[in-house]
């Protein structure tokens, strides 16, 4: 009875404690923003190598958060480049006014 408890207990700070942790995470239209989702358009953004399935399906998935980035100095150069506005043309992305 008394371990059963112990158990029950446990199970219930670990709910809270993913709750509490959920609420922090930034997210855009239940999107979690974050930069390193577009791992797999870094070629294209850097290079003239046509985007992947795989990058085109990211830039999807962290369109609501392209501003957020845009607004990142340290990530604009990139999100903003010439070669990320042909992957976004390529992926069918329509470019966000910030």
């Amino acid at each position: 009875m008394v371990k059963m408890m112990w158990v029950s207990v446990n199970l219930l700070l670990v709910a809270a404690l993913l709750l509490v942790t959920m609420e922090k995470i930034p997210v855009a239209e239940g999107v979690t923003c974050s930069v390193t989702e577009l791992y797999p358009c870094l070629a294209a953004f850097t290079s003239s190598s046509p985007p992947s399935e795989s990058c085109c399906a990211k830039l999807r998935e962290q369109k609501p958060c392209l501003c957020g980035y845009m607004r990142n100095p340290s990530l604009r150069q990139y999100v903003s480049s010439p070669n990320a506005k042909k992957v976004s043309s390529s992926c069918k992305v329509a470019s966000q006014n910030c």
